[in-house]
């Protein structure tokens, strides 16, 4: 593929020791690629990072959650008229090199949204949150998914306007999966061997899928209003 015609979107929050590896991998895998990196108000170096490694970075001034980081990363990307588009989480590190897969099966008709399967799980709780993730999409859609909230998706740039801005904070995955179904459009599951930053079972952990797990209960009430 000509990855001069590919801008990649990246919501980080607190990643200073991870954003800059997953950058360079991004640019050696796709060189000539608009990489654009929303950084959500960190505490810590992770613009700067993301800059040393060649991203164009938005500053938010304050925390806006995830999907208020990427919707802004977005708008960026979409500006610069790109054929194709890959999110990406800013943990992969080096494993962001592997995306290929996902936009080739954009490319070649397979399907309009490409979501990645990560080929090994690592860490994680219960299944609680994820549990209820693919009921909900499920229950909306009728898609049977198998990494229903996986960040790492490709897609033409005509989809990435159809489902933004992406629903607020850990609803995005869930609401943008949601959307594009009901647009017509035909998502597809791409297993890829990436590597990422697990949470595990730590009272941190556990915070984080609660607060997943609200922002999921949300975005199911949002879409399932907006059909009836």
């Amino acid at each position: 593929m000509d990855a001069s015609r590919l801008a990649v979107v990246v919501a980080a929050y607190g990643e200073e020791d991870r954003i800059g590896a997953t950058v360079q991998a991004l640019h050696e895998a796709f060189p000539g690629s608009l990489v654009v990196v929303a950084d959500d108000g960190s505490p810590d170096g992770t613009a700067a990072a993301a800059e040393r490694a060649g991203a164009q970075v938005v500053r938010l001034a304050r925390r806006t959650g995830k999907g208020g980081a990427a919707s802004q990363a977005a708008e960026v990307a979409l500006a610069s008229a790109p054929e194709l588009v890959l999110l990406c989480d800013a943990d992969l590190g080096a494993s962001a090199a592997r995306l290929e897969p996902l936009l080739r099966a954009v490319e070649s008709g397979d399907g309009d949204l490409a979501v990645a399967v990560f080929a090994r799980r690592v860490g994680g709780g219960f299944g609680i949150a994820v549990g209820f993730a693919h009921w909900a999409i499920e229950r909306l859609t009728g898609l049977d998914l198998r990494a229903p909230i996986s960040g790492q998706r490709a897609m033409r740039a005509s989809v990435l306007e159809a489902v933004t801005p992406f629903a607020p904070r850990f609803g995005m995955e869930i609401g943008m999966t949601v959307d594009a179904a009901r647009a017509g459009m035909r998502v597809v599951e791409v297993e890829v061997d990436l590597e990422h930053r697990a949470t595990g079972r730590t009272l941190r952990g556990f915070v984080h899928r609660f607060r997943q797990l609200r922002d999921f209960t949300l975005v199911y009430a949002s879409r399932r209003l907006r059909r009836a």
